[in-house]
């Protein structure tokens, strides 16, 4: 082999760890954990309902901000689907294109995403689009923006750069399942776990105790305790959030300032946001005395 073409076997070379290297920087860490969580839920979908996996995912991702939106978080809505007409469940309001539009809440992902698959299914401006191939994901970016389902005129081009980016379309073929069959073996738990500011949190529901959580979840009940400010005596209501792990000494970066509303303490906003409950006292300059007014500002980093 001359010299000549060991100097481009080379630079291919090192153009394809460029590439490898470029891409794996372009990964946004919550986008994986997003990916592993929900690949099962999108390709249920996809065996049900024919829509491509790697669409319901990348719409996930891209409406929910890998389930860190307000509506994600708060509502479990996923898909930023919007009440409409015919909706007689649940609603919150939220601003988007105007002030205050209704929004679909749901008990949980679970449903936020067989609601998207009935949604698309239903409306008969997305009829054509289940003509198309289940592996033709740019068919499907391009329709749902010709459809109509949303205003971002590069919609279809993101939803399509992020099946890309994390080869989504993998979850399209035949035989997905079993590309993420290693889930099947992960801990069956009672709960579902949600992540808030990168921790695993869980909503407490009427009968958990401490020691029913500990044995769930394999962690001591005297953690549970510690890690969400509370003391052991305390009863678990439904409703309350319950952190698996210790929680952070600020919010995450897009949270920064929050505005108390009714029915709020020191604590419920230190869990909302998974700040530990001294830190969110330290960063406001308050001793263990305050309590919040409607209307006070609470610097949350």
């Amino acid at each position: 082999m001359n010299k000549t073409k060991i100097s481009r076997i080379t630079i291919i070379a090192i153009l394809l760890i460029c590439s490898v290297a470029a891409v794996a920087q372009r990964r946004n860490a919550r986008y994986v954990e997003y990916i592993e969580r929900y690949a099962p839920l999108a390709v249920e979908q996809m065996r049900q309902h024919k829509i491509p996996a790697s669409i319901t995912l990348s719409q996930g991702l891209l409406e929910s901000g890998a389930g860190y939106s307000q509506l994600a978080r708060e509502s479990n809505n996923h898909f930023g689907i919007k009440c409409g007409g015919s909706w007689n469940g649940r609603s919150v309001r939220h601003d988007d294109d105007a002030p205050q539009e209704c929004f679909r809440a749901y008990r949980n992902p679970q449903d936020s995403y067989d609601d998207h698959s009935t949604f698309l299914k239903r409306g008969a401006r997305y009829a054509f689009l289940f003509k198309l191939d289940v592996t033709d994901y740019k068919g499907w970016a391009r329709g749902l923006k010709q459809a109509g389902y949303a205003t971002d005129p590069s919609y279809a081009n993101r939803l399509i750069t992020i099946i890309e980016d994390y080869e989504l379309y993998k979850y399209d073929r035949k035989g997905a399942l079993e590309q993420i069959r290693k889930h099947e073996n992960d801990p069956v738990y009672q709960h579902q776990v949600y992540i808030a500011n990168g921790l695993a949190y869980i909503i407490a529901r009427d009968g958990d105790t401490f020691k029913s959580l500990s044995k769930e979840f394999d962690i001591s009940s005297r953690k549970l305790v510690k890690y969400n400010d509370l003391h052991r005596d305390y009863t678990l209501t439904n409703g309350d959030i319950i952190y698996l792990k210790q929680k952070k000494k600020k919010a995450s970066d897009q949270y920064t300032v929050y505005v108390v509303r009714d029915g709020d303490s020191m604590h419920s906003i230190s869990q909302k946001f998974g700040i530990r409950l001294k830190n969110l006292y330290k960063l406001n300059v308050k001793d263990g005395e305050y309590v919040p007014e409607i209307g006070d500002m609470i610097w949350l980093r």
